[in-house]
């Protein structure tokens, strides 16, 4: 019994010791060393997709090292599927870790968008087909509209941010410090196929 509680202990310790350690690497990612990370594409694991200029690098890939399975699982999601003809509707990927969401819905006019943040989760957007404008601002910057509401994971907010164009070919990331208005029209209330992935997020 007492070589049975030792061996607990140690695997217990070793344990603790390799998450320790693991997440005081993944959290030394310089600026270079990050946009060398993330031009070998091993990330992408064949996925054509690249990712768009506004997504955190640095944060990209901390939370890579950190969570590399759920990572791994929506890329391969994203390879595996055919995207021009997924049906609408969620998705199961790995559990509650990953989720997929398939939208195909007119674009929004911008006083029907709203700011919004995660805590929980992380959105990767991706723009199958159509076009939509989405805005990027640091939420720590942002007045709070709503406060956060933790069952729907969800803050709004009122400000004022940088606007891009969302086109097939470049997703977008947004982690917790990321506030961002989707769905907003270019013009024309045009109807854009859509995937986000909630991806689980790693302090």
């Amino acid at each position: 019994m007492k070589n049975k509680c030792s061996s607990i202990v140690l695997f217990l310790f070793f344990s603790m010791s390799t998450l320790i350690v693991r997440s005081q690497e993944a959290g030394k990612w310089s600026k270079h060393k990050a946009k060398k990370w993330l031009a070998k594409r091993e990330w992408a694991g064949g996925l054509a997709l690249r990712t768009h200029p506004s997504v955190n690098v640095q944060e990209f890939a901390r939370q890579y090292a950190i969570n590399k399975p759920y990572w791994d699982a929506a890329f391969r999601f994203l390879k595996e599927h055919d995207l021009a003809s997924i049906a609408k509707g969620k998705y199961p990927v790995d559990g509650d870790n990953v989720t997929a969401s398939v939208t195909e819905d007119p674009s929004k006019d911008f006083d029907k968008t709203n700011w919004e943040s995660h805590r929980k989760y992380i959105d990767l957007q991706y723009v199958i087909t159509g076009e939509e404008v989405i805005g990027v601002f640091p939420a720590a910057k942002a007045t709070v509209a709503k406060e956060y509401d933790e069952k729907k994971d969800v803050a709004n907010y009122s400000t004022e941010g940088k606007l891009y164009h969302s086109i097939p070919g470049a997703f977008f990331l947004f982690f917790p410090s990321d506030a961002h208005r989707p769905n907003i029209t270019p013009g024309g209330n045009k109807v854009v196929k859509k995937i986000v992935l909630k991806i689980k997020y790693a302090e």
